[in-house]
């Protein structure tokens, strides 16, 4: 997908496929489409969510050596109190844990707060028997009480640990990674993935941690300077960004804050041209959209 033909797609709107109405008072997982699958298009939170790109208004672009990011607007909104995992992990209001029997796939999370808690699909959580990474976009309502998170392993060679408590390391993964979630590949393919992005940076690990690439001198240093060239000034009203290297469409991140509290929750898997999307709607508003 090239700059122009996003920006197209963006003014007209996307083909949507509807997953199932989720309560807000549970984790909400988008079922798996089988092969061969139509998507269809009706439905309220396809037409908010179609609503929602129609208005994204495509601002200032930045570069950095082959690197563009565009700023994007959307349609203002009253802001709606959420806390960022980080957020509430400071404040001492939200608890990731393995379970009681451990397992690859699955922890336990509770907000303890009185504040509804985003996790973004591809934080990476650190700690336990081993590192991992949130499967996909979830709000934890406040006082949830102990809920399951669906996670997939970032670190293959390590299932020990004195505790069973995670941190985040605000770091979320690389666009290749998190497709991968986004097409619900197996536990093998995601290791696969990191393995060869460890490669690429040249960032081992006697774990085969994720993480490693992150804690490496020369990859921190490059990060400071594209932040610096970047988003050292980041326009006011900007909700999200689409990221391009040379003319190759990479990724693209919107947010919109939400009107009054949630009742229920939808998520919704789109299509852009052969990107793949998914967006978290709730209220009528869209809290997170990402394009990959």
């Amino acid at each position: 997908m090239t700059r122009r033909s996003l920006l197209h797609l963006l003014g007209v709107g996307a083909g949507v496929a509807i997953a199932t109405p989720a309560r807000a008072d549970r984790i909400r997982i988008l079922p798996e489409m089988r092969a061969g699958e139509a998507a269809s298009g009706g439905g309220p939170a396809g037409t908010d969510l179609r609503r929602f790109l129609e208005g994204v208004r495509v601002g200032e672009g930045r570069t950095h050596g082959g690197l563009t990011v565009f700023w994007l607007h959307g349609a203002g909104a009253a802001p709606f109190a959420i806390r960022t995992l980080d957020e509430a992990r400071a404040r001492g209001e939200l608890q990731v844990t393995e379970r009681d029997q451990a397992t690859v796939s699955a922890l336990l999370i509770e907000n303890r707060g009185s504040v509804h808690v985003l996790l973004l699909a591809g934080e990476i959580l650190q700690g336990g028997k081993q590192n991992r990474i949130v499967l996909e976009d979830v709000l934890v309502p406040p006082r949830s009480g102990p809920l399951t998170l669906p996670v997939y392993c970032v670190e293959q060679g390590r299932w020990v640990g004195e505790g069973k408590a995670f941190a985040p390391r605000e770091v979320v993964a690389a666009p290749q990674l998190r497709a991968r979630m986004l097409e619900r590949s197996e536990q093998r393919e995601v290791w696969a993935e990191v393995d060869r992005y460890a490669k690429s940076a040249a960032a081992p690990s006697a774990t085969g941690s994720y993480l490693a690439i992150h804690d490496k001198a020369e990859v921190q240093a490059h990060q400071k300077d594209v932040e610096a060239a970047i988003g050292g000034k980041i326009a006011p009203g900007v909700q999200g960004a689409a990221v391009f290297v040379a003319d190759r469409f990479v990724g693209l991140d919107l947010f919109h804050s939400v009107r009054r509290g949630i009742g229920a929750g939808w998520r919704v898997e789109f299509r852009l041209s052969r990107s793949r999307g998914l967006a978290l709607v709730a209220e009528s508003q869209v809290v997170h959209a990402a394009i990959l």
